[in-house]
């Protein structure tokens, strides 16, 4: 390596150039770079969702969930098939394995779908491909003075959502809110009774009217001349005048209106509101989109005085927000490591020259990840806080010894290249051992590679960075600064060396208390509790407003509309969404809800008090008895909570309520969680209509009666050159059992009650139908305090064992701690693979197996310290802690490089006891040099919020910390014992013949 050192000596003007061109770049790639809040990450989940108004969650299971059920039976790579049948929609989950594409699953899914036909007032099925990139980045609410028109709605169609549409970079922009216009035929049932004509008739009112039929060629005036026939229904008095029957007019049944589908409900503070749900492309810049959605909202405001554009939400301001927060940490570990680096060194000049690492590694990284087509997210920028006490350890190293040197022999520029070379080979060993510590990470797959990829190749290009600065910029500028600087001569510990020496005479007893002190970190590490990471959940507050399947919609909407005025009342609130209802609009998101339940998303104020939103919320339950109401940050927990799962499959329903009933009892009282809840109990009154199948045909009886009580779709007509539904009204709308039992309907004799060809039956069924590949089965959530995950998960384990399940009923503990064991798994195997790589860069190094076996001695006594500081800290054990585990390989290994290289120098010249004497002492400062720069590096970490979906947190830092300490003291203390162990006989050997001497 030490030709990169005389090319920078015989090339510094290139090096100069180099340097300037670095910086540059650097800057230019930052600003360049696509900022978002997260990376492009598919999760390994598909979702099929179907709305389907009027029908109940059987009928959507018939219908919908079974046929679709089995047509993505056969999809390649999936794992497990989720279902829920509920009123009004259905949706499927399906996961899959972590190494399919998932855009290769989607597809599949569409295509096994293809020939699906679904019932009529049913949409088609919506496949949704869970990805990070689907966050909205953007949220805008219109509103208008005179409310939600079809006039307003248009120009918001036409003139306004073009405006959004033209900025570069989005990937698209959904428009909410609209309620679409329809025809509604409103039956007579007393002229149509007068009539004589059953409902029926009117079906068929549109068919054949609006149709485009060739009817042959012939030759007309000489010219051969293609014949059609066209119908044009285009206006409402052309279809109020249509023949329903002979001498009969549909006006003379029916009334003929515009109307728009009520069927759902969007506010906005308030208000009835439009919404444009702006999202982007993976290559585009976060910020600048954002700045050009405002940009056009403010336009808007201007042009249309009738219309107020307001963007309620951006993730703009979180990536802001987060990219000030990382950048602000690297600058104050950079900061504490240069204090660190002038207190060691008590010079200027050296000071500043090993600094420059840190300013010209990271312009060099700015410029590779822009070429390597990464963003700027809390991730890479998390990369990079990581990095920044690491980036000074290689010329740290340099410069401390080139420093030493200096110290006992004339400057000169032959002295510096050779004090570079003596290190050279130790600190490129040590570099390329952290960088091989995240090799295995693209063994990874799926989500957990995409999220961790991007960090691993921040902290590489990093790594790599200062290594070819500390070989090149650091010598050179070393010549200039250095030159005729009067430095203070540095002693040697020899407190450290009589320490030492006495560690070497009696070795087992050293040795005895490191395996002591290990044996109880790992002790210590298995009564940790193993958490999961929480997010930030201040900004944002979810909150539901659940009522029973029986409640009426307009009761619903009435007092969701009661506890939204309380909240606007509030001083906490910046913005607060209502929605309730299942639009075709939100199927295609994957968002889908019981028309029971009234939702809000409620955007804070900064630097408010969430929980005492939350806690005010709450304080209103008494207002609403027969609801649940919920209120959390991020979810409906109110609190950071994960979710434990138990899904209890099996042919019978009863024996699946007894079975869940049991499991809830056995959970309840566990310390830790917080709430268990399942879908047992979530049933509604009905009546079944049971046919007699020789006097009926049970599916022409379901089609008259969900025709005669629900609006059916009849056809489409063209009304002001727009294409819109036709939708025949409800004929009936029964209220008492009497009602539904005189319903009439046609059968083989003519008209004729219902109950003259059926059984009516009372019932109580669940308004919600879960399946999980194929079986029905119902699921216990319990959610629980995510700090201690892996304890209650074991203890949910053991209860549900006791639990004496009804025969045939089967059970699976899942859900968050299912996936943290997932994620842990990995990362063992990561870690794993880690040391190997390691052990084989230092094999190559060192050409033997007995230095590097001594080396790696220094890292399950980081274990030590890492374990103690969480300990003390009361950090818990989640992957983000595993993450710091993983660095610690390549950072702690470093320290132990630096001290056997110079033993193995030593050794040309010196006994192995000699050796190891000079290379503890001299080796001493460089090594506490890197350890409390890094050390101090990663505080900051510590003491600052972590931000929601960052692996660089305060449990990363704190084993990064803690393990570091321990391993540097056990690196100087513990490796030459260990290296002269595993040289014993040579050692002895030599000693012996020292004393003859």
């Amino acid at each position: 390596m030490t030709w990169f050192t005389r090319w920078a000596f015989s090339n510094k003007a290139a090096v100069i150039f180099l340097v300037i061109l670095i910086l540059g770049t650097g800057i230019g790639s930052y600003f360049k770079l696509p900022m978002e809040f997260l990376p492009s990450a598919d999760f390994p989940q598909i979702s099929v969702t179907v709305v389907g108004q009027g029908y109940d969650a059987k009928s959507m299971l018939d219908s919908a969930t079974t046929p679709i059920e089995k047509a993505v039976s056969s999809v390649p790579g999936k794992k497990e098939v989720f279902s829920t049948s509920s009123d009004g929609f259905m949706k499927i989950d399906m996961t899959f394995d972590s190494d399919i594409k998932m855009k290769d699953a989607q597809a599949s899914v569409q295509e096994a779908l293809s020939s699906i036909v679904l019932p009529a007032g049913m949409s088609k099925p919506f496949v949704i491909r869970l990805n990070t990139s689907m966050i909205p980045l953007s949220w805008v609410s219109l509103n208008f003075k005179d409310g939600i028109t079809k006039q307003n709605i248009e120009l918001t169609e036409e003139k306004i959502l073009p405006e959004f549409q033209q900025i570069k970079g989005l990937a698209s922009v959904a428009l909410g809110g609209t309620s679409v216009s329809q025809v509604i035929i409103h039956p007579d049932k007393d002229k149509l009774a007068k009539a004589g004509l059953p409902a029926q008739v009117l079906m068929g009112v549109l068919q054949g009217q609006n149709v485009t039929v060739s009817v042959g060629e012939r030759p007309i005036d000489g010219k051969t001349s293609a014949i059609k026939v066209v119908g044009n229904l285009d206006n409402l008095d052309t279809l109020s005048n249509l023949s329903v029957a002979p001498g009969v007019k549909l006006k003379d049944v029916a009334t003929v209106e515009v109307a728009a589908n009520k069927d759902t409900l969007t506010r906005i503070n308030g208000k009835d509101s439009l919404t444009l749900v702006v999202t982007k492309d993976t290559t585009s810049n976060a910020v600048d989109i954002a700045k050009e959605v405002d940009k056009i909202s403010a336009e808007i405001n201007k042009q249309y005085p009738n219309a107020t554009a307001e963007v309620i939400f951006s993730t703009s301001e979180s990536v802001v927000t987060s990219v000030n927060s990382m950048m602000r940490e690297v600058l104050l570990g950079a900061l504490f490591a240069t204090i660190v680096i002038l207190l060691f060194l008590r010079n200027v000049r050296s000071t500043f020259i090993t600094i420059v690492s840190i300013p010209l590694s990271l312009g060099l990284t700015l410029f590779l990840l822009s070429r390597s087509g990464v963003t700027l997210n809390i991730l890479t920028l998390g990369g990079v806080a990581v990095a920044v006490g690491r980036l000074v350890d290689d010329s740290i190293v340099v410069i401390e010894n080139i420093f030493r040197r200096t110290q006992k022999s004339e400057f000169s520029k032959d002295l510096i290249i050779e004090a570079t070379r003596e290190v050279a080979r130790a600190i490129t060993a040590s570099t390329l051992t952290t960088v091989a510590v995240f090799l295995p990470l693209g063994l990874l797959k799926g989500s957990l590679q995409a999220f961790l990829l991007p960090f691993a190749l921040t902290v590489t290009y990093s790594l790599l960075s200062s290594l070819l600065v500390a070989l090149t910029v650091v010598p050179v500028m070393s010549a200039w600064l250095l030159r005729n600087t009067k430095l203070k001569e540095h002693k040697e510990s020899k407190k450290l060396k009589h320490f030492l020496a006495w560690n070497l005479n009696h070795k087992f007893i050293s040795i005895l208390v490191s395996l002591i002190l290990f044996g109880g970190s790992i002790a210590l590490y298995f009564v940790m509790p193993k958490g999961a990471v929480a997010g930030s959940t201040a900004s944002q507050i979810s909150v539901s407003l659940s009522y029973p399947p029986e409640t009426p919609i307009a009761t619903i909407r009435e007092k969701a509309i009661e506890l939204e005025k309380f909240m606007l009342e509030q001083s906490e609130p910046n913005h607060i969404i209502l929605q309730q209802g299942n639009t075709e609009d939100n199927a295609k998101w994957g968002s889908v809800a019981p028309p029971t339940i009234a939702n809000f998303q409620i955007f804070m104020k900064k630097d408010v008090d969430t929980q005492h939103f939350i806690d005010q919320i709450l304080s209103q339950k008494s207002k609403y008895p027969d609801a649940d109401l919920q209120a959390g940050g991020g979810g409906f927990d109110g609190g950071t909570g994960s979710a434990i799962t138990v899904d209890l499959t099996g042919d019978s329903a009863k024996s699946l309520d007894q079975a869940a009933a049991d499991i809830i009892a056995s959970i309840k009282g566990i310390e830790g969680v917080e709430k268990v809840t399942s879908n047992q109990n979530v049933t509604k009154p009905g009546f079944a209509i049971t046919v007699d199948p020789s006097a009926a045909k049970p599916q022409d009886i379901a089609n008259t009666i969900r025709s005669l009580m629900n609006p059916t779709p009849i056809g489409s007509m063209k009304l002001e050159d727009k294409e819109i539904p036709v939708v025949l009204d409800a004929l009936i709308n029964p209220t008492t059992v009497s009602d539904l039992s005189n319903i009439q309907i046609m059968t083989a004799t003519g008209p004729a009650a219902l109950t003259s060809v059926a059984k009516i039956e009372k019932t109580n069924e669940s308004n919600t139908i879960l399946h999980k590949n194929g079986q029905q089965f119902l699921r216990v959530t319990a959610l629980v305090d995510s700090t201690k995950l892996s304890k209650i998960n074991t203890e949910i384990t053991t209860k549900t064992k006791d639990v004496k399940l009804p025969e045939g009923v089967k059970l699976i503990v899942g859900g968050a701690s299912a996936e943290q064991s997932s994620d842990f798994a990995d990362l063992f195997m990561t870690m794993g693979i880690s040391i190997g790589i390691v052990l084989l860069i230092m094999v190559i190094t060192f050409k033997s197996f007995r230095a590097p076996i001594a080396s790696m001695v220094s890292l399950p006594f980081a274990a030590v310290g890492a374990i103690v500081g969480m300990m003390i800290t009361g950090t818990s054990f989640d992957v983000t802690s595993i993450f710091g585990f993983l660095m610690l390989i390549g950072i702690v290994v470093t320290n132990a490089i630096v001290l056997i290289d110079r033993v193995k120098q030593n050794e040309e010249r010196m006994t192995i006891r000699e050796s190891l004497l000079e290379a503890a002492a001299t080796r001493m400062r460089p090594i506490l040099m890197t350890a409390v720069a890094t050390i101090c590096a990663m505080v900051p970490l510590v003491i600052s919020k972590a931000e929601e979906g960052s692996i660089v947190s305060k449990g990363l830092a704190v084993v990064v910390i803690g393990g570091l300490t321990s391993a540097t003291l056990f690196t100087l203390i513990m490796v030459p014992t260990v290296y002269e162990l595993l040289h014993a006989r040579k050692a002895k050997r030599q000693r012996k013949q020292v004393e003859t001497v």
